[in-house]
């Protein structure tokens, strides 16, 4: 029995995700965290995004691999500062940009379709800021293209290079009357070779910098996270002493089990870059007779638990129900080819309780 229950597990989530919208809104819905990752799935309106590869997914995956752990939950002091980061490639571009020793290549970032439960925090162009060539290095900068509002302006580099990678805030200018061009973003990608004179042909073009997006998304998580006192923690029991011995507790009690899903069962896998699975878990089992402090559960579940005991058993008792939840972080490729990094609040059951 027990392997069978990977294929039953993948099954009946295929099942579950294959039910229509009409009919599933009066049936058992998927997971949450599947309903809320099968908008981006392949297939839906606007999907064009493709592999992921070169510098930009490395710095996601870099990011990612800082701010949480191989399952996918946050961690400690998680270095994004925020719940959503998006990574903005720059617009498709021709042209012949060097010119001798000078690299000179426009950019431009759309900006335009962001929910607008995301709110922006703060805005950064990723780039290499020096590589090193045959003959020499190739040193870069990036300029804000002038408008008829504002003259052009060179970015100073917001902190040290960082494993290659310099960051270059441009906060400023996404915020109303900046002077940008119908939500687009336009700099400048100015490049030298600087050393020896290099002789033809000019060496390969630089990646492109890439915009990162830090945003706060104000949607409240799908499964509330119950809240409770310190007081609730079955007092009632303490007060009726002698009513029931403590007898250990028996496997079929109330607990976390585990119900793991892989993304590349799912098929999901070639746009969902990690975690490579999900582990929601649940909480199964009888409550107990007597529900100890470790199930934090409420003075209504023991007052339920006693009448079912001694005065009614046509009254159900307690329901085997999560009591914590913890948050994952998802990195996956978006519509337009992003990257985007987030995190979902309340996806993962990390304790049980009874009420």
């Amino acid at each position: 029995m027990a392997l069978l229950r990977p294929f039953t597990t993948t099954l009946l989530l295929l099942l579950l995700l294959a039910v229509p919208l009409s009919r599933a809104a009066s049936q058992t819905p998927p997971l949450p965290l599947l309903q809320a990752l099968r908008a981006q799935a392949p297939g839906s309106r606007g999907w064009r995004g493709g592999p992921a590869s070169g510098p930009p997914l490395r710095y996601m995956l870099e990011l990612y691999r800082r701010a949480a752990d191989r399952e996918g939950r946050p961690r400690r002091g998680r270095s994004p500062g925020t719940n959503t980061v998006r990574l903005v490639r720059a617009a498709s571009h021709g042209g012949q940009p060097w010119a001798g020793r000078w690299y000179v290549q426009p950019l431009a970032y759309r900006l335009g379709g962001q929910p607008e439960a995301e709110h922006l925090l703060r805005a950064t162009v990723v780039y290499p800021q020096s590589l090193p060539l045959p003959h020499g290095r190739l040193l870069c900068a990036l300029e804000l293209v002038a408008t008829a509002e504002a003259p052009p302006v060179l970015l100073s580099p917001t902190a040290p290079p960082r494993r290659g990678w310099t960051e270059a805030d441009v906060t400023p200018y996404l915020s109303p009357g900046n002077g940008s061009a119908e939500g687009t973003l336009a700099l400048r990608h100015v490049c030298v070779r600087a050393g020896r004179a290099a002789a033809p042909p000019a060496p390969p073009a630089p990646a492109d910098p890439f915009l990162l997006l830090f945003l706060n998304d104000t949607r409240s998580g799908t499964l509330p996270e119950p809240r409770r006192s310190r007081r609730d923690a079955g007092t009632l029991v303490h007060d009726l002493p002698g009513y029931l011995r403590e007898a250990g507790a028996d496997k079929s009690d109330c607990s976390l089990r585990s119900f793991p899903v892989s993304f590349a069962q799912l098929g999901w896998d070639h746009w969902i870059i990690a975690p490579h699975r999900y582990n929601p878990r649940y909480c199964k089992g009888a409550c107990p007779r007597l529900l100890r402090d470790g199930y934090h559960a409420p003075n209504h579940a023991v007052v339920q638990n006693l009448v079912h005991q001694l005065v009614d058993a046509t009254v159900p008792r307690p329901s085997c129900v999560p009591y914590r939840y913890s948050p994952i972080s998802v990195l996956m490729i978006q519509h337009d080819g992003g990257i985007l990094y987030k995190e979902y609040e309340n996806m993962i059951a990390e304790s049980c309780t009874c009420r």
